[in-house]
């Protein structure tokens, strides 16, 4: 059993779903693991990872909206407002998303469906650069 383990900055512009489908397939290929567990984390509190449908790109501004009207920015109860009134409502989108994915490695490239992507979820307004560890386990 092997691992192999990397970390890949992503510059974000604002809120938004960023792909970065292309750099795990890149990072697998790389490991030459044939066969494992590929887990991605972001180390970070108010952005998140999700598997979605990465052909037609309504669906990122239906997710992007529906996100936005379930957590809505300038709820006057939050008490955490010191970095701006999108910080809070970044932290609890975060929150209900995942900060981690596990996503099985198969015939040494992972295992996304037909029209699935793996996007990093920016939550914040701001420019910032995350990261994403990468993590691979197998043989």
């Amino acid at each position: 059993m092997r691992q192999v383990i990397d970390t890949i900055r992503i510059e974000t512009s604002g809120q938004r779903l960023y792909e970065v489908t292309r750099h795990v397939r890149a990072f697998v290929r790389q490991s030459s693991i044939e066969t494992g567990l590929l887990t991605v984390y972001v180390r970070h509190t108010s952005c998140s990872l999700l598997i979605q449908e990465n052909a037609d790109p309504d669906v990122q501004v239906d997710m992007l909206g529906f996100f936005d009207r379930l957590v809505p920015e300038g709820m006057s109860w939050l008490e955490h407002t010191l970095e701006g009134p999108d910080d809070m409502p970044a932290h609890i989108k975060a929150a209900l998303t995942q900060t981690s994915i596990g996503v099985p490695v198969a015939n040494g490239a992972p295992v996304f469906g037909t029209w699935q992507g793996l996007y990093l979820f920016e939550h914040r307004h701001q420019r910032h650069g995350r990261e994403l560890v990468l993590h691979i386990i197998g043989e």
